[in-house]
C-alpha cells in the first residue's frame, strides 16, 4: 500500500493559507496546521475590548480557519524566541517595524523543527509570488527555503508552478499539475478558488493581523524602546500599546488614556502594576501612568486626564490618584484646555 504522506501547514487565519491547505488536502495528504503566537497578532482580542468594535468578528482566525478545513491546529508560543527576530532583523524592516522576511524564515524554520520531531514529511505555506513586497518576491522565496533549513521540503501550492519543483512534487507525493501559478497583488484568482472550494467567510487581507505593519503601533513601540533605553519588552508591554491614547508630556512618563468603557475595563487589570488616575467628581476614563513621574508630573497628568472626561469645562475636577499598593489621594486640578495639550505629546 502507498504510504499516506503528512504535511504541516502554516495557518495564519487568512484566505491564502486556507486555500493552500485545501489544495493539498484534496490530493489525499494528511495535513495539520501550525500557528506561531508572537504576541503581535491578537486582532480578535482588540475587537473584544473596544465598544466601537462590538459588531466586528471576535475570533482567533487561525483556529477558525482550521475548523473550516477540518484539520487539527497546533498553536506554538514563540513570544520569547521572536524577540530576537524583531529586535535584530538580519534583513531589516518593512514600511514600519515589520521584519517580514526574517519572520518568514523564523516560522518556516520552526515548522521544519516541528516536522522533524513529529515525523511529518513537508511544509505548506500560502505564499504567492509578488504578493508582499518584502517576503514574497520571487528572488526571496529561495532565500526563505535555504535560510530556514527547509530547502525543498517547503511547498507553496498557490504559486508552485512558478518555482522549481520541490521534493514532494518530484517524489510524486503531490501532483504538480494540480497546483497553481498565482502571482502579483491581485486577489481575483484566490477569490475564484475560494468560491470553488465553497469558502465564503474568511479574514480580509490588510497586511495580515500583525500589528507591526501598523504605523501608529510601530511609533508607540519605538517610543517604548527609546524611553527605556533598550529594545526588550514583555507581553504586557505590547498588549498595552494596542489600547488607549498614548500621551507623553515628558520623557520620564507617559499616560495611557482609555478611549471608551471597554478599554477602561481592560485597563483595570493593570491597577496593581501602574499608578492610575480617574475622575471622582465627573465621569471620565481610567488612565495608566507609565514611567517615573514626580508629584509635579502627576499634577500635570491629572490636568490632562480631566480634559478627557465630562469635567473638561469645569473650573476644578477631583482626580483620584491610586498607587499600585492601593493607597489613594485626591488631586484638585483645573482641566487643561485642548490648546494646552501639545500635539507633539501624542504618540
Amino acid at each position: 500500500m502507498t504510504q499516506q504522506r503528512k504535511a504541516v501547514a502554516l495557518i495564519s487565519g487568512g484566505l491564502d493559507s486556507m486555500l493552500a491547505t485545501q489544495v493539498i488536502l484534496q490530493q489525499g495528504i494528511h495535513v495539520e496546521g501550525i500557528n506561531f503566537y508572537t504576541g503581535f497578532c491578537v486582532e480578535g482580542h482588540t475587537h473584544a475590548i473596544r465598544n466601537k468594535d462590538q459588531d466586528k468578528v471576535k475570533r482567533n482566525n487561525a483556529l477558525w480557519a482550521a475548523e473550516q478545513l477540518g484539520i487539527k491546529l497546533h498553536i506554538v508560543d514563540v513570544i520569547d524566541e521572536y524577540k530576537n527576530v524583531l529586535i535584530n532583523p538580519k534583513h531589516g524592516y518593512g514600511a514600519n517595524l515589520n521584519p517580514c522576511l526574517d519572520c518568514k524564515v523564523f516560522m518556516v524554520n520552526k515548522a521544519k523543527q516541528w516536522i522533524t520531531e513529529n515525523d511529518f514529511d513537508f511544509i505548506i505555506t500560502g505564499e504567492v509570488v509578488g504578493q508582499r513586497p518584502m517576503s514574497q518576491r520571487k528572488q526571496t522565496m529561495p532565500l526563505v527555503a535555504k535560510q530556514s533549513g527547509a530547502d525543498d521540503l517547503l511547498l507553496r501550492p498557490l504559486c508552485a508552478k512558478l518555482l522549481p519543483p520541490t521534493l514532494p512534487e518530484r517524489e510524486g507525493w503531490v501532483n504538480r499539475d494540480a497546483l497553481f501559478d498565482f502571482h502579483g497583488r491581485t486577489r481575483k484568482p484566490q477569490f475564484e478558488l475560494a468560491a470553488q472550494f465553497g469558502f465564503t467567510d474568511y479574514a480580509q487581507p490588510a497586511g495580515g493581523c500583525c500589528f507591526l505593519t501598523n504605523e501608529s503601533y510601530s511609533k508607540k513601540l519605538v517610543d517604548l524602546w527609546q524611553t527605556r533605553g533598550h529594545k526588550d519588552y514583555e507581553l504586557d508591554d505590547i498588549m498595552l500599546l494596542k489600547v488607549g491614547r498614548h500621551i507623553r508630556p515628558k520623557a520620564n512618563y507617559k499616560l495611557i488614556v482609555a478611549r471608551d468603557e471597554g478599554e477602561s475595563r481592560f485597563m483595570e487589570g493593570y491597577k496593581k502594576v501602574f499608578v492610575t488616575l480617574h475622575s471622582r467628581s465627573h465621569q471620565g476614563p481610567l488612565t495608566l501612568v507609565d514611567g517615573t513621574p514626580n508629584m509635579e508630573d502627576l499634577q500635570q497628568a491629572a490636568q490632562i486626564v480631566a480634559r478627557f472626561g465630562q469635567g473638561r469645562d469645569a473650573e476644578m475636577v477631583d482626580i483620584n490618584l491610586a498607587q499600585p499598593d492601593g493607597t489613594e489621594q485626591i488631586l484638585h486640578v483645573k482641566p487643561l484646555l485642548a490648546s494646552e495639550i501639545a500635539a507633539a505629546w501624542y504618540i
